[in-house]
């Protein structure tokens, strides 16, 4: 983190986020800020997460490294259901819309993707995986 954007450095105050994030208490996990705080502790860019509730998780970021809306993305394709209310879809489209101006006005690209998840994704053992050599995987 030594080098600087602009004169910021990263990391620096203008660059950390803090927000909450609020679940849709129609789940079938009862506790779903605890479990997402663990499902996105380990991700590059966010510092900490803490839940305040059953249903409201705090957490804070860089965005350099990670949005709000790629953290939103990545929990609802994990299985959570973010609260749908009006005031919550205003609110994180506020933040969308202010993290990805930030992020052009500190002259990062706007290509950030979900590929700060694929380390988690590669560790999970699951059957979507091809045993064979990559120079063999093109032959039936």
């Amino acid at each position: 983190m030594s080098h600087a954007l602009k004169g910021y450095p990263m990391g620096s105050d203008i660059t950390i986020k803090q927000r909450e994030i609020r679940f849709c208490p129609l789940h079938p996990d009862p506790e779903q800020a605890r479990t997402a705080s663990w499902a996105i502790r380990e991700v590059d860019g966010v510092h900490h997460t803490e839940p305040l509730g059953s249903h409201l998780l705090q957490v804070r970021y860089d965005i350099t490294y990670v949005t709000l809306e790629i953290i939103d993305r990545a929990l609802a394709e994990m299985g959570f259901h973010l609260d749908a209310s009006l005031m919550s879809k205003l609110r994180r489209a506020l933040f969308y819309y202010t993290e990805e101006t930030e992020r052009t006005n500190l002259g990062l690209s706007n290509d950030i993707t979900t590929k700060i998840f694929i380390d988690q994704y590669q560790r999970r053992r699951h059957g979507c995986r091809d045993p064979r050599p990559r120079h063999w995987r093109h032959y039936l």
